[in-house]
Parts: C-alpha cells; sequence; structure tokens
C-alpha cells in the first residue's frame, strides 16, 4: 500500500500531540497517512504498554489514518544503529511516502531527538540501492521521501514553516485524549508526570491558537525542515 504521508513517533500519542491536527486534515483532504510508532512506550509511568496498545489504535480511528504499526523498540534505550535503520527503511520502502513527518529533533525526552535523528537518517539510506532489504520473504525497492519533517513538541522550537489547521483542532484534541491513561485525570492516584497537568491538556489548544495568531488564522501547527522551503509562486504564501 501506498501512502501520501508516513507519520513516525518514537512513542504511542507522539504523533497525535506534535501534528495531529495536521494528519487529520491532510486524512480530510484525501490524502492517504499512515503512523508508525518506534516503541510502545512501555517506560511510561501511567497506564501500560497493552492499554497504550489499545488506546493508540483509538486514537488511529479519531485520526482516520489508512494503518498503525509498532515496530517495538525498546522504549528509552533504542540506538540510531544499524539494525534500528533497516527497521524504518522497511516501513519506508513498504509504504513509499512521499512525505515523512518525525519527532521533534531537540526535546526534554531522549527519545524524542534520537528517533528524530534515526528516522531522518532511515529516509536518506532508503534510497540507496546497494542495501538490500525484504519484507515478508520479497526484496523491496529502493525508495526515498521527497520531504522530511519534524513536528514541534515540548520545546517550544522556532518553526521553520507553520500548517493552519483551524477546524481540525477538536479532532487532535479527541486523539490525544484517546490516552486517557497518560493524561491529565484528577481522580487519579497514579504518579504525577509534567504531562499530567490540566497546563499541559491545555497547551495543547493555546499552543495551536499562538502559532495561529501569528499568521492571522485560529490554529496552527509548526514544523522544522532539513532544507529550504520553497514554493511554486510568492502567491503560494498565506
Amino acid at each position: 500500500m501506498k501512502l501520501d504521508i508516513v507519520a513516525f513517533g518514537a512513542h504511542p500519542d507522539d504523533v497525535e500531540l506534535g501534528c495531529g491536527a495536521t494528519v487529520a486534515k491532510e486524512v480530510a483532504k484525501g490524502k492517504k497517512v499512515g503512523i508508525v510508532d518506534l516503541t510502545r512506550g512501555e517506560l511510561g509511568t501511567r497506564g501500560s504498554a497493552d492499554l497504550r496498545d489499545v488506546e493508540a489504535a483509538n486514537a488511529a480511528k479519531i485520526l482516520g489514518v489508512e494503518v498503525r504499526e509498532n515496530l517495538a523498540f525498546a522504549d528509552g534505550f533504542f540506538k540510531n544503529d544499524k539494525a534500528h535503520q533497516l527497521e524504518i527503511i522497511k516501513m519506508i520502502r513498504k509504504y513509499q511516502p512521499e512525505i515523512v513527518l518525525c519527532n521533534a529533533i531537540d526535546d526534554r525526552h531522549i527519545d524524542h531527538g534520537k528517533g528524530s535523528q534515526l528516522v531522518s537518517d532511515a529516509c536518506f539510506l532508503s534510497g540507496l540501492l546497494k542495501i538490500e532489504t525484504e519484507l515478508d520473504g520479497k526484496p523491496q525497492e529502493k525508495w526515498r521521501p521527497k520531504h522530511v519533517y519534524h513536528y514541534i513538541q515540548w520545546k517550544n522550537i522556532e518553526p521553520d514553516f507553520v500548517v493552519d489547521v483551524s477546524g481540525y483542532i477538536d479532532t487532535k484534541q479527541e486523539a490525544v485524549l484517546a490516552y486517557s491513561s497518560q493524561f491529565y485525570d484528577p481522580k487519579s492516584n497514579e504518579a504525577e508526570t509534567p504531562i499530567t497537568s490540566k497546563n499541559f491538556i491545555d497547551s495543547i489548544n493555546y499552543r495551536a491558537r499562538d502559532l495561529g495568531r501569528l499568521i492571522g488564522v485560529d490554529y496552527a501547527e509548526g514544523f522544522t525542515t532539513e532544507r529550504y522551503v520553497a514554493v511554486a509562486s510568492i502567491t503560494d504564501l498565506i
């Protein structure tokens, strides 16, 4: 199955939090989008890996993506090495996306930066003919995405470009809240973390509103890119 966009996340919920509204918007426009999670988030303070599997599946339905896969890398301990790169390459060659979305290049959680560089490196290597991979016993063809974009997560990194996601913020919030075990719950007796506060959940809305304010729309999501942003015409800018 060829997809237009594949969004990678170091953990289930990274994609929803980082670019969930953008994903929802592209799906609504008819684009085929998939999500690949690198780990099952088994080191998360609240909930369990099995529960997050269920939550991730529910979130995928809300966003309307074509497929969601989990590579089951070791949460907190995966590396940017040949073995892990090859597993990412298999996913890229399997779905042949034009665009790859992945973690922030620098962030509070160590897996985000690692995941970002791992996916970026794999996108380049996937285009090399002499790297041979197989999937289900069949050789894969080389494939390199045209674009690799990094969504913004905990840190307020200055974006290289922003996407108007007005009309899709509610879908993003619903997808995020599908991970009910992970976020704010005043009735929970589990340990508190930086992402379990009400302020963190509220930030989904107010951060998107602030980016939207800066470009004159209601809501926006920001991305960084590995090369210059180009437009066919100056009139393409909004």
